[in-house]
C-alpha cells in the first residue's frame, strides 16, 4: 500500500521540462540538461488550501516559490494593523522575491484557492545560478520585471481614476490568462472585491459600481466571480496606449 502511494505521488509530479508553464517560468531559455539540474533541486509538496499561508511577513527567506496551479495574494500589515494588498500571483510566476534584500519576507502570502507550488531552496538555487549562467540571467530578468511592474503600479495608483484602475486590472488578467493558453475574454476571479479594492486603493463600493457601469456600457458581464469581456477594444481605450500593467494583479480560477 505504501509503495503504491509513493508511485501515485511521483506520477503527479511534473518535471520542469514537461511543464506547460516552462516558457513563462524560471526554466525559460534553459537547455534540457540545465533544466534537469534545476528540476533536481525543486521540491513539490502538498497543495495549499484556500486561506493557507505560504510564508508570513518577517519569516526568514528559505525558498523561492513557482506557482504550478492556483493563485496567491501578498499583503503587508502595518504597525497599526491595517492590511495592504501588494500583489496577486498566477501560475508560472515566481513568489518570494520580497525576501532577497534583507533575508526576511516583507509581506505575507496566502493561497486564494487550492494552489500547487514548486519550492526552490534559495541556497541551492544560488549555487546553481553560479554554475548555469543562463539560469542566472533568467533570475536577473525576473528581478528586472519585478522592478518594472512596481513602477507601473505606482504610476497607475498615482495618476488614474477608479474606472481606469479597474480597467487596467482586468486587462492585466486578460493578457496573462492569454499567455497561459486560456481565454483572454472570459475568466474567473479568485480574489474578492474587497481584495481588488484594497489593491487598487479604492472603496469596495466603487469597485462594485464600476463593474455595474462596465456592464451597462456593454463592455463586460460579471456573474459572481465570472468575468466575460464583451468589448476588449473599448476596455483598452480606457487605458493610455503603451502603458503596461501586466503582472502584479495576479490571480486565477474562482473561489
Amino acid at each position: 500500500m505504501a509503495s503504491d502511494a509513493v508511485i501515485s505521488l511521483n506520477k503527479l509530479k511534473v518535471a520542469c521540462q514537461d511543464c506547460r508553464l516552462s516558457e513563462i517560468c524560471l526554466p525559460r531559455g534553459l537547455a534540457q540538461a540545465e533544466m534537469e539540474k534545476l528540476d533536481n533541486i525543486v521540491a513539490r509538496g502538498r497543495p495549499l488550501t484556500r486561506g493557507e499561508v505560504l510564508y508570513h511577513q518577517g519569516d526568514s527567506l528559505n525558498n523561492l516559490f513557482a506557482i504550478h496551479s492556483g493563485s496567491l495574494r501578498s499583503f503587508i500589515v502595518s504597525q497599526d494593523g491595517r492590511e495592504q494588498t501588494v500583489g496577486f500571483y498566477l501560475p508560472g510566476e515566481l513568489v518570494g522575491l520580497d525576501g532577497l534584500e534583507k533575508g526576511t519576507h516583507t509581506c505575507t502570502t496566502v493561497a486564494l484557492e487550492t494552489t500547487s507550488i514548486c519550492e526552490l531552496p534559495f541556497n541551492r538555487l544560488q549555487e546553481l545560478c553560479t554554475e548555469l549562467p543562463s539560469l542566472q540571467y533568467q533570475m536577473l530578468r525576473l528581478l528586472g520585471k519585478e522592478v518594472s511592474d512596481d513602477h507601473d503600479i505606482l504610476l497607475l495608483l498615482g495618476t488614474r481614476s477608479a474606472e481606469e484602475r479597474l480597467a487596467a486590472f482586468l486587462l492585466s488578467l486578460s493578457r496573462r490568462f492569454a499567455e497561459r493558453g486560456f481565454s483572454a475574454t472570459e475568466f474567473n476571479l479568485s480574489m474578492s472585491r474587497h481584495d481588488i479594492a484594497n489593491f487598487l486603493g479604492i472603496a469596495v463600493e466603487t469597485v462594485s459600481r464600476q463593474f455595474s457601469n462596465f456592464d451597462k456600457a456593454g463592455i463586460l458581464q460579471v456573474k459572481h466571480r465570472n468575468v466575460k469581456i464583451l468589448d476588449l477594444e473599448k476596455l483598452e481605450k480606457m487605458v493610455e496606449p503603451g502603458e503596461k500593467f501586466n503582472r502584479k494583479a495576479k490571480l486565477s480560477a474562482a473561489q
